[in-house]
């Protein structure tokens, strides 16, 4: 006779079968779409120059200034390395860690909610959002920040505090956004260090936290992460064909106790600080962060006119748009769960809303910056996460057993549609050329044209 699976076997099951569906739909004709899409264009060259030469060359071989860290653009050039410089190459780390971002939001819900069903709801939401896969097929850095974010997270709730601040670290080497998350956790685990010890009734348990607690979280939560992020540099500090590289050498005899590669580093990095602080160009996708959950102004990634697609005029369109109904309910959650935790304070709760608060709000603080809502993508996983908390209390708070019948199934119901919205909008994911007819009745909203 087999022997029973264990409850672990069972989750391992559970969520590779739904890896497996996420891989399918990431690998799915992938390079089908020939040259650059979107910003493809800058990533996939600059990190098939970090594999040639281990630092960001122009077309001409001249030094390029690139305004994001290289950790992200390494993992793209890895692709590249197994698979040559081709669209496949270029974009299978995306799909690659599109779907094991599936894989680990089945055992982060499983951690939160302790049950298989919300569990797997958890990961199957991912799977049918239309963001998430669009980003999961196209070589941005995007989805390498969100999952080194999720990573973090789920390693928080473990309290594995020295691997969150590795995963924080990876973050910020892939995107500046890492590190509103490393202040916000780093806040968070100090208020949790308080409570403890406010728990254990000490005299001062402010000081108590700050005595015992404080350097080290210091050291776990900002400086590890900043540690990281100097060496995902190491290419430019080893390469003297880096951008401005030169830039503080030593001229006519002029001396500093600072050594030369750094204050060019250190100038480096606020020329990067300068650019995103006064990104203003204007782009007919920009979004402002106002419009985002209700999808305002989705993000065409590629747009072409085919001449076969059965009909006379054709479409063809990567859209990075989420799943509508899938979006839409999540915004109405989250204003839910808003108003949930402000009467009951549940920390799980307050930890999903500070990470998708801390994804989410630094874009309000520079309203003139030009941005997009692909940024989105980084607190994405948190966003349905509070879906899925808010699904939780719908199911745990029925009567009776009758009740709880009921709910499951208006849930399992709600899930279906969602599935079904996201298989209709599909060829816009995938980029599949359809009639402009067809293409018209997709744009629900006049602002998605």
């Amino acid at each position: 006779m087999t022997p029973a699976l264990t409850s672990k076997q069972r989750d391992w099951v559970n969520a590779l079968i739904i890896s497996a569906l996420a891989l399918v739909l990431r690998l799915w004709d992938l390079a089908s779409i020939k040259g650059f899409i979107f910003d493809e264009v800058y990533y996939a060259k600059d990190a098939h120059s970090l594999i040639q030469h281990g630092v960001e060359l122009d077309a001409h071989g001249a030094p390029a200034f690139v305004v994001h860290p290289p950790i992200g653009k390494w993992i793209i050039g890895l692709g590249i390395k197994a698979f040559g410089f081709n669209e496949f190459g270029w974009r299978i780390s995306a799909a690659i860690i599109g779907t094991a971002s599936v894989t680990l939001m089945y055992f982060t819900a499983k951690k939160l909610f302790d049950t298989t069903a919300l569990s797997a709801g958890a990961a199957l939401l991912m799977v049918f959002d239309g963001l998430h896969l669009v980003h999961s097929r196209t070589a941005l850095l995007d989805i390498f920040l969100m999952f080194f974010l999720q990573l973090a997270f789920y390693f928080l709730l473990h309290s594995k505090h020295w691997a969150t601040s590795i995963a924080l670290g990876l973050a910020l080497s892939t995107k500046w956004t890492g590190l509103y998350y490393m202040l916000v956790y780093f806040i968070f685990v100090l208020y949790v260090d308080y409570r403890s010890q406010k728990a254990r009734e000490v005299k001062s348990p402010v000081i108590e936290t700050i005595v015992t607690h404080f350097s080290k979280r210091f050291f776990q939560y900002l400086i590890l992460p900043i540690i990281i992020y100097i060496s995902s540099y190491l290419g430019w500090f080893l390469n003297r064909g880096g951008w401005d590289r030169a830039w503080a050498n030593p001229q006519d005899g002029t001396y500093s106790f600072i050594p030369a590669i750094i204050r060019s580093w250190w100038h480096y990095q606020f020329e990067i600080l300068n650019f995103h602080t006064t990104l203003r160009d204007a782009h007919p996708y920009s979004a402002n962060p106002w419009s985002w959950l209700i999808l305002g102004r989705p993000t065409s990634f590629y747009y072409a006119t085919p001449s076969t697609c059965g009909s006379k005029t054709c479409a063809q369109e990567v859209l990075g748009l989420g799943t509508p109904l899938l979006w839409w309910a999540a915004a109405i959650a989250l204003a839910v769960a808003v108003g949930i935790w402000i009467a009951r304070r549940e920390w799980k709760l307050g930890l999903l809303l500070l990470s998708v608060g801390a994804g989410y709000l630094p874009w309000f603080i520079n309203q003139k910056r030009t941005t997009f809502y692909f940024y989105t993508i980084a607190f994405e996983p948190f966003l349905l996460l509070t879906l899925t908390y808010v699904a939780w209390l719908f199911l745990s708070s029925a009567r009776d057993a009758a009740q709880l019948r009921f709910r499951r199934y208006i849930t399992a119901v709600a899930l279906v549609i969602i599935a079904l919205n996201f298989l209709y909008f599909l060829p816009l994911y995938l980029g599949i050329p359809i009639s402009h007819a067809n293409w018209l009745a997709h744009m629900w909203l006049p602002s998605w044209i």
